[in-house]
């Protein structure tokens, strides 16, 4: 389906290329009438930032420190280009990654200029967002009907183990969730079936992987759904298949701008490419804001390459430096520059205090275990609740998720109230799934995979086998299941039970979605959960989960209200990413160095900085360098979450799955400068450095213990006990009495030490090789022959029976 000139006029959202006031003339003169005074929204600028929102025209790179104030830039800039009249809203492209920061910049912009002229930005927001939008509107140049469904991860799993099982290979061995793994990579990289490589093709399978991922395109198609990574490679597969749709947007467009262009993965980086061409000898108004040094979504296809070769993309692009930071104090900006400026990919900035408090120094402390860190940590932010530092201020920034459980232990016991940020949310409840699968087939009869999830959702005496034969005659009429389900159900292939439930099944669907048509939503909503049995199934269920499962019923049928359909309403619910926080007790933050991006607090606790879990041992295996770098940066930015006190915390032996390791510190802790870091030497023993210590024997001395260490408040119970072992535990003094013990547990077990539980022979699987046979075993360490990768030694904590 091809648009003529003359449709797009008809097109509500079509601009049409509006020409610009004639130099000189009326228009012209009244609008630089109009700018000639600095505008409010120009005031409190500094220059840099200054410079980068006027500097409206042609390519520009900002690059934009932690905490110099990039938002403002972003919305002020979009601001300028508005109250200037340079372009009409809906000229404008503004990409962000999550919808949180997308209203928080409509908002903004709104404070700035009046929110009249946001209500006309249809064009800002996600990535994804803007891709629906572009699809809905052409998706049947792509095979898509515009009432396509968006898949989230859990039916594209189920997806893919159907397409899996088609295709007569055993599930177990070939996990779908290793599949889906792949082919989001393949996606995220803008990769099509017939474009990706021989040697990824044969990571699955043994050679199967493009037969399989076009496989699962075909079934998306059949479904009329999109997965996430559709929703940017098929509008890819659009602009460059149908290059009349792709100008027509070029000439929307005529300003772009981009939030976190370091984030951006190839296919995000071709979409923006594309959109952004113009005619030779005219030059793109692409803005795009970011900052190298906080690129740390590598392991999920984002390519800091992006933003490194900007100049290369858009030659003669103006780059801007924002350096002058509003958050943090002079000794943690010192030390988090002195920290990246390791790095050798980046383009370069030096960050400085925009006031002259260098506040205090960043603190190194150390301990025996990872329980004293809990346990030390927990008091020193007791104590600063007791100097008036509120909760809400204080965040503890781990590496791996694991770290949490000893933080989460500890305050429980100290009756410190926290929160950990990224648990299960609201729409990830097995009962609210089921509820949107019922909605979802009421808005898309063609959603298979939401209709299987509930076809015995209440029991409906559907076994496995009425549903397998469901299945067969759907692939073999090719039609979605819920037809196919309708034709059995007029046959006498399935037993007399079997046809009624589901006769009764597909005539629901038909007169719910005919309601669809003149019933409120919310009210459809409540008829369908009602007649489908699904709320009788949870009022009988006597498990102490039921109740809550009701209120979170309610409290969906609740949320629809607030939406204009019930389409409007499942699409948001694809789209969301962000957590939603609705706690207001003051808690301590505990979360995950990737999940702190963005934030900033009063008081910021770095613990686990050891070789091996910080730089990550895995991201140093897979990517060398590139994986050390992208290490740092992580770093940088736990740092810089800090506005008053950054404190980083290793410990001499830490458990990791269920095993004592020894552990160093990290490198990254004598990248720090010294004039900006104090160092703690814990009462307790075990910490690295100063006199009395074994830190400059076994472990080799650090630069620190140069520096003149005080006495520490870590005194607990834990010090006295594993002080009284001091002589057992140092290598250079013990007296063949066995190793030190805590409370039973073997505490300073080295990582090639003690014996494994599995056996030569064994079956194991490895989250990256996969499947494979145990060779030899020495110690805990493994060498396993690998299906797919060869002989390979590893530590038996990373594997798993099978």
């Amino acid at each position: 389906m091809t648009h003529s000139n003359a449709d797009r006029h008809d097109d509500p959202l079509f601009d049409p290329q509006t020409p610009a006031p004639r130099p000189g003339g009326i228009a012209a003169r009244a609008q630089a009438g109009q700018v000639s005074a600095p505008a409010r929204y120009l005031q409190g600028l500094n220059p840099e930032q200054r410079d980068a929102v006027e500097t409206t025209e042609g390519p520009l790179l900002v690059l934009a420190g932690a905490g110099t104030g990039k938002t403002r830039v972003l919305t002020t800039r979009i601001a300028h280009i508005l109250a200037s009249r340079r372009a009409f809203p809906s000229q404008i492209l503004a990409v962000t990654f999550t919808n949180k920061a997308a209203r928080e910049m409509k908002v903004r912009i709104g404070a700035l200029i009046g929110g009249e002229q946001t209500e006309g930005m249809p064009w800002l927001g996600t990535f994804h967002s803007i891709g629906v939008k572009i699809l809905r509107r052409h998706g049947e140049l792509v095979g898509l009907h515009s009432d396509f469904t968006i898949l989230d991860t859990d039916d594209q799993i189920r997806l893919m183990k159907q397409v899996i099982q088609a295709a007569g290979l055993d599930d177990k061995r070939w996990p779908a969730r290793q599949l889906a793994n792949l082919i989001d990579g393949w996606k995220n990289r803008g990769l099509s079936p017939d474009k990706i490589p021989d040697s990824d093709a044969y990571a699955f399978a043994n050679g199967r992987g493009r037969e399989l991922y076009t496989a699962y395109q075909e079934r998306l198609k059949t479904l009329n759904a999109v997965d996430f990574g559709d929703l940017l490679t098929e509008c890819v597969r659009l602009f460059r298949e149908h290059p009349d749709v792709l100008e027509s947007f070029q000439q929307r467009f005529r300003y772009i701008l981009v939030d976190e262009y370091q984030d951006t993965n190839v296919a995000q980086y071709l979409w923006l490419r594309l959109l952004a061409q113009r005619p030779e000898g005219e030059r793109a108004n692409i803005c795009c804001v970011g900052d190298d040094d906080q690129s740390i979504y590598g392991w999920r296809g984002a390519e800091v390459a992006n933003i490194l070769r900007f100049d290369h993309d858009f030659p003669g692009a103006k780059v801007i430096r924002l350096e002058r930071n509003y958050r943090s104090t002079g000794h943690i900006l010192a030390a988090a520059s002195c920290l990246i400026a390791q790095n050798e990919s980046r383009l370069g900035k030096t960050l400085f205090p925009a006031t002259d408090d260098m506040g205090v120094p960043v603190l190194v402390a150390s301990g025996w275990d990872s329980s004293e860190e809990a346990r030390s940590i927990g008091e020193d932010i007791e104590r600063k609740q007791r100097q008036g530092i509120s909760l809400n201020e204080i965040a503890i920034l781990v590496r791996a998720s694991f770290q949490m459980r000893e933080f989460e232990d500890r305050f429980v016991t100290l009756g410190l109230p926290y929160r950990v940020i990224g648990g299960p949310r609201f729409f990830e409840r097995m009962e609210i799934r089921d509820a949107l699968a019922y909605l979802r087939v009421t808005q898309n009869p063609a959603d298979g995979l939401a209709f299987e999830r509930i076809v015995n959702t209440p029991k409906r005496g559907l076994g496995a086998a009425t549903i397998q034969l469901i299945h067969s005659h759907a692939r073999s009429r090719d039609i979605p299941l819920l037809a196919a389900a309708g034709e059995l159900a007029a046959t006498e292939e399935i037993k007399p039970r079997q046809r009624q439930a589901l006769g009764d099944l597909v005539r629901n669907f038909a007169r719910w979605s005919e309601m669809l048509e003149h019933t409120p939503h919310p009210e459809l909503a409540e008829i369908i959960l009602e007649e489908s049995g699904y709320i009788e199934m949870w009022q009988r269920d006597r498990s102490p989960e039921a109740p809550g499962r009701l209120e979170n019923l309610k409290e969906l049928v609740n949320n629809l209200g607030e939406y204009d359909s019930l389409g409007g309403f499942l699409e948001h619910v694809s789209l969301v990413m962000d957590t939603e926080g609705g706690e207001t007790e003051e808690a301590v933050s505990i979360m995950t160095l990737h999940s702190a991006k963005g934030l900033e607090f009063d008081v910021v606790y770095l613990p686990g900085w050891e070789e091996g879990l910080f730089p990550h041992q895995r991201a140093l295996d897979e990517s060398g360098k590139a994986g050390l770098e992208e290490e740092r940066r992580l770093a940088y930015v736990g740092l810089t979450r800090a506005r008053r006190h950054a404190t980083i915390w290793f410990v001499g032996n830490r458990r990791v799955h269920g095993l004592w390791q020894s552990t160093l510190p990290s490198r990254f802790i004598d990248d720090l400068p010294e004039d900006h870091v104090e160092v703690a030497e814990p009462a307790s023993y075990g910490g690295y450095g100063g006199a009395g210590h074994y830190g400059s024997g076994g472990y080799g001395g650090s630069r620190f213990e140069r520096m003149e260490p005080f006495d520490s408040a870590y005194r607990t119970p834990g010090w006295q006990r594993a002080k009284s072992n001091r002589d057992r535990a140092d290598p250079r003094n013990r007296t063949g009495r066995g190793p030190t013990t805590l409370e039973g547990e073997l505490v300073a077990k080295s990582v090639i030490g003690g014996k494994s539980r599995y056996s030569v022979g064994e079956r194991v699987f490895h989250q990256k090789f996969g499947y494979g046979t145990i060779h030899t075993i020495d110690g805990n360490k493994l060498t396993i022959d690998f299906e797919k990768s060869g002989r390979k030694r590893v530590v038996d904590s990373f594997v798993e029976a099978t």
